[in-house]
């Protein structure tokens, strides 16, 4: 009797969290949206989130390896092709916002009022200005090639320069050189609350409209993701109470995301 008197003082285990992994763009995460609104998914579905915050064409090679269960994109073609090759089930639309054209408020290069982003470009090639590329296969390396492409120009030469990293490093690395870069808008939102000395000089171009998409990781593939808890995501991601959440967030009383979602369009059409 006393043992099983004991035995019923021992708290019980705690209930094993499931585990999530998630590869996402830098984006996402150095917004600090994910972190905001994260908690809420983990303490719903008893779960941990993995996040892997890489450019997208890593996140979608992460994700076509089997080493993610979902993924959380922008760069909608590479998307497009990552569920035709049969890597992910479906794509949904989560949120989108742009992406802007930053640098010294001198703009020496004289960009600012350019008719698009693409003539902001070819005055940049024009004046051979200083600017960084993410050249990390990121989403928004995969925007600002399009956009050269657009202008008919390989940019090549000392003042085009590749940082090989995420946004936020991207943003120091020109600021420190008082150069101009292509940013998603929210990273360049919290980084300059941080003090960053950039200042938007090209945006509200169409071209510049940056889409994200959520996919699951598809399990006939790879048997071993955690299909179920990733499809859980993927209706809580696009839910009305989630696209509530990212339509909420702000920095410096800034919206940074503006929710997208099928469920979300259908009740604010």
């Amino acid at each position: 009797i006393a043992a099983l008197l004991l035995a019923s003082c021992v708290p019980a285990a705690p209930t094993e969290h499931e585990r999530l992994i998630l590869a996402t763009t830098t984006s996402t995460d150095d917004s600090g949206l994910l972190d905001a609104i994260l908690p809420v998914f983990e303490e719903a579905y008893n779960a941990q989130v993995d996040v892997v915050a890489v450019g997208t064409g890593q996140a979608l090679e992460i994700g076509a390896a089997g080493d993610a269960d979902v993924v959380l994109v922008h760069a909608r073609a590479r998307e497009d092709q990552f569920v035709a090759e049969g890597n992910g089930t479906a794509r949904y639309d989560v949120m989108y916002n742009d992406f802007v054209i930053v640098g010294p408020a001198d703009d020496p290069a004289g960009i600012t009022g350019a008719g698009s982003a693409v003539e902001a470009l070819t005055l940049l090639a024009e004046a051979q200005a200083p600017f960084i590329s993410r050249g990390d296969d990121s989403g928004t390396h995969t925007k600002e090639l399009s956009l050269w492409e657009k202008a008919g120009i390989t940019p090549e030469g000392d003042w085009y320069i590749s940082s090989g990293q995420g946004m936020g490093e991207t943003l120091t690395m020109a600021d420190e050189q008082q150069a101009y870069t292509l940013s998603d808008r929210a990273t360049y939102a919290v980084r300059q609350a941080e003090g960053l000395d950039l200042t938007i000089l090209v945006e509200g171009d169409e071209a510049l409209f940056n889409p994200y998409g959520v996919i699951p990781v598809n399990p006939e593939k790879h048997p071993g993701i955690n299909a179920d808890l990733a499809q859980k995501f993927v209706e809580w991601i696009t839910s009305l109470e989630t696209q509530e959440l990212i339509a909420g967030y702000e920095v410096n009383g800034q919206q940074l995301f503006v929710p997208d979602s099928e469920a979300w369009r259908a009740a604010h059409p």
